[in-house]
């Protein structure tokens, strides 16, 4: 059974991508805010929950960049899961730390949120997924033409 999730991809006016650090696995991650999608929910519902929820920011949810599924058969108990990243603009809301519902104050997995310029996430270490690191970059600065958005990821 496929369990579904969204990330969001946000730029400020100087080009700097918001990511959020969060603690997964006894270690520390950078990626884009998201999270699982829930019953009765849209993706587009999700992107906008959750960046409400992560950042306390208003989004208004534009194209999807990549859709990414995942089947790792190394750990059967994560299941088929699938990844949406939008792009998406701020409308509304001042940025500040949120946090996960589902987690009480003592187990949040949020650590930082901020905007990150290309230079600065090129020093970032774990960031997911890793073309984040570049290829977005690249899609943004040629307007995400030839941008192919199915991706497997695949597990070694």
């Amino acid at each position: 059974m496929w369990v579904g999730g969204v990330r969001v991809i946000v730029f400020d006016d100087d080009d700097r991508l918001l990511m959020i650090r969060q603690h997964h696995e006894d270690r520390d991650i950078w990626m884009v805010p998201g999270g699982g999608i829930e019953e009765g929910e849209t993706a587009v519902e999700t992107a906008v929950r959750e960046m409400k929820e992560e950042t306390n920011l208003d989004v208004e949810v534009g194209r999807m960049v990549w859709h990414v599924e995942e089947v790792d058969p190394s750990r059967p108990e994560r299941g088929q899961r699938f990844v949406n990243f939008f792009l998406a603009k701020i409308v509304g809301g001042e940025l500040k730390m949120g946090a996960d519902p589902e987690f009480d104050s003592k187990h949040q997995r949020i650590r930082e949120v901020r905007f990150v310029s290309q230079e600065e996430m090129q020093e970032l270490e774990n960031v997911f997924p890793p073309q984040l690191k570049d290829e977005l970059w690249y899609l943004k600065y040629t307007d995400y033409v030839d941008n192919e958005v199915f991706r497997f990821r695949e597990y070694i």
